[in-house]
């Protein structure tokens, strides 16, 4: 596998890294560089579906009527609901990841992650065909670390079938199964 991105649209979609990994400033400063955003989010308000839904809307600018659930995250993400219409690239990095370590919706959760990055990189249709509408856009996730290794949260993450986990660097990295085509992009 090629290095991990946060500036390309290619997997992983969602990191788990320390905190302290210089990858990630490296990284997110060559998006913002390239005219990208970054959103942070803090773990700690991660631990509930409806406290995790509520940090997501207000930190992203979701829109009124966003629907509080999994599919309503996983369009809001990727279809340029909120998060500024001129933004292309973003880079969602969430803190204090640790506290997340035990949520029993976690494999659920970097599952719509992942969901929402593939539509974003690609805008593809569930069958795979290209978006009429939409422009793709870098959209990727890093959960941070303060002192939980990365592995701790591979067994959690696997869960959820869509989930595609790897260690690779000290970093768990997931992205979507093969029932997800990967088209050949620019």
């Amino acid at each position: 596998m090629n290095a991990f991105t946060l500036t390309e649209r290619r997997p992983p979609w969602v990191v788990f890294t320390l905190e302290a990994d210089p990858w990630v400033g490296a990284e997110t400063a060559k998006l913002q560089a390239q005219g990208g955003r970054v959103f942070r989010l803090d773990g700690r308000e991660l631990r509930e579906p409806a406290s995790l839904f509520a940090a997501f809307a207000r930190e992203l600018s979701f829109p009124g009527y966003f629907g509080h659930n999994w599919h309503a995250l996983v369009d809001c993400l990727h279809d340029g609901h909120g998060h500024g219409s001129d933004t292309r690239d973003i880079a969602v990095l969430i803190d204090n990841a640790d506290d997340l370590h035990g949520v029993s919706f976690l494999g659920i959760f970097v599952a719509v992650l992942c969901d929402a990055a593939w539509r974003a990189n690609y805008q593809l249709d569930s069958d795979g065909i290209p978006d009429e509408w939409w422009s793709p856009f870098t959209l990727h996730f890093v959960f941070l670390l303060r002192e939980t290794q990365p592995d701790a949260f591979a067994e959690a993450v696997a869960s959820d079938p869509d989930n595609r986990v790897t260690i690779q660097n000290g970093r768990l990295t997931v992205t979507l199964g093969e029932d997800w085509p990967t088209p050949d992009i620019d």
